[in-house]
C-alpha cells in the first residue's frame, strides 16, 4: 500500500519528517539529463554538498549491496530515492533501481526526483512501480518565463530551443503531475527561485501546481552559476515573501538541505555517504536542481 502525505508527513525528510530523525539513502543511478537549465552544473567529485553531484554513478545491481550496508550503519533510514545526477526518466535505471527496491527491501518508502520533461508519458511506469513521493522541478508554468532559465530541451531525439521547448516542458510537467497525483503518488514541487527572473511568478507556478495535484512546495534560493552566475541571489526576505504568497495555494517545505545525489543519513544530523562511497566531503557552496 502506498503511503499517504500524512504518513510521509511523518516519516520522510523532504515532508516534515524531520522531527523524527528520519533518514534517507540517495542513488547515483541517473546519469543523464535531457534538458538543460542555465543554473545546473552536473558534476562528479567529493566537495561540492548539492544536487547534481555524486562521487560516482551506481549501477542498479550495485544498490542491493550499497543499501544493506547504508542500513546497517544508519537504521533510522526510512526513505530509498533517486534524484540524479541527471535525470530519472531519460534511463531505465530509475526504474531498475525500484524493482530491486520493491523486492529487497519493501518497508523503504520509495521516492524519485524528476525535472519532469517524459513524466507525462512515463507516469504509468512511475505508479506501477509503486514511487510513494515524486518530486518535480518547475520553474516556471509560462514559457516566456521559463525560456529564460532552460537553454534547451532533448526530446525523443531532438534538440528543442527557445518557447518551443518551454511550452512542452512546462505542459508534460503539468500533465504528469495529474496524472501520478490522480494515482495517489504524493507529489512535491521544488522550484529555484531567480529574483531577476522568476521572482514574480512564484505564486502563478505554485496555483499551477497545486490545481494539478501537487501536495507541498519548496522554493529553492538561486546560487548563482554556470549560465546564471551574473544573476544575484534572492536575499531572505525575499524567500520568505515567496513562500508566503505561495502558501495561498499549497502547503510549503522550509527545510531543504540542498541534498547531494549520493547523500546518506538524516538531513541536518549525520553523513554516512563518505563510508557508503568512500568519499570525502568538504563543503563549497552552489546548487544545482534537484
Amino acid at each position: 500500500m502506498r503511503n499517504t502525505y500524512e504518513a510521509l508527513q511523518n516519516s520522510h525528510p523532504c515532508f516534515g519528517g524531520q522531527k523524527n530523525y528520519a533518514g534517507r539513502i540517495h542513488l547515483p543511478v541517473s546519469p543523464g539529463c535531457n534538458i538543460a537549465c542555465c543554473f545546473c552544473d552536473r558534476q562528479i567529485n567529493d566537495v561540492e554538498e548539492r544536487p547534481g553531484v555524486t562521487s560516482k554513478v551506481l549501477k542498479p545491481k550495485e544498490c542491493e549491496e550499497i543499501l544493506r550496508k547504508a542500513l546497517e550503519i544508519c537504521p533510522d533510514i526510512k526513505v530509498a530515492g533517486i534524484a540524479g545526477p541527471g535525470d530519472t526518466l531519460a534511463t531505465e535505471y530509475a526504474f531498475e533501481t525500484f524493482k530491486i527496491i520493491r523486492e529487497k527491501f519493501p518497508d523503504l518508502i520509495k521516492c524519485m526526483s524528476t525535472n519532469g520533461l517524459l513524466l507525462n508519458e512515463k507516469a504509468d511506469e512511475v505508479i506501477d512501480i509503486g514511487i510513494d513521493s515524486l518530486t518535480v522541478t518547475v520553474n516556471a508554468v509560462d514559457p516566456e518565463i521559463e525560456k529564460e532559465l532552460n537553454e534547451y530541451i532533448i526530446y525523443h531525439g531532438e534538440k528543442i530551443e527557445g518557447v518551443e521547448a518551454a511550452k512542452i516542458l512546462i505542459q508534460n510537467q503539468l500533465e504528469g503531475i495529474r496524472k501520478v497525483a490522480g494515482a495517489g503518488l504524493t507529489v512535491k514541487v521544488n522550484t529555484v527561485l531567480v529574483p531577476e527572473i522568476n521572482g514574480s511568478h512564484i505564486e502563478a507556478i505554485a496555483e499551477a501546481v497545486g490545481k494539478a495535484g501537487a501536495k507541498i512546495y519548496n522554493i529553492i534560493p538561486l546560487i548563482p552559476q554556470y549560465k546564471l552566475k551574473n544573476m544575484r541571489a534572492p536575499t531572505c526576505s525575499e524567500i520568505e515573501a515567496a513562500r508566503m504568497k505561495a502558501g495561498k495555494f499549497i502547503d510549503v517545505f522550509r527545510h531543504c538541505q540542498h541534498c547531494r545525489a549520493d547523500a546518506v543519513g538524516v538531513p541536518g544530523k549525520s553523513e554516512y555517504g563518505d563510508q557508503i562511497y568512500r568519499r570525502r566531503l568538504n563543503v563549497k557552496e552552489t546548487f544545482s536542481h534537484g
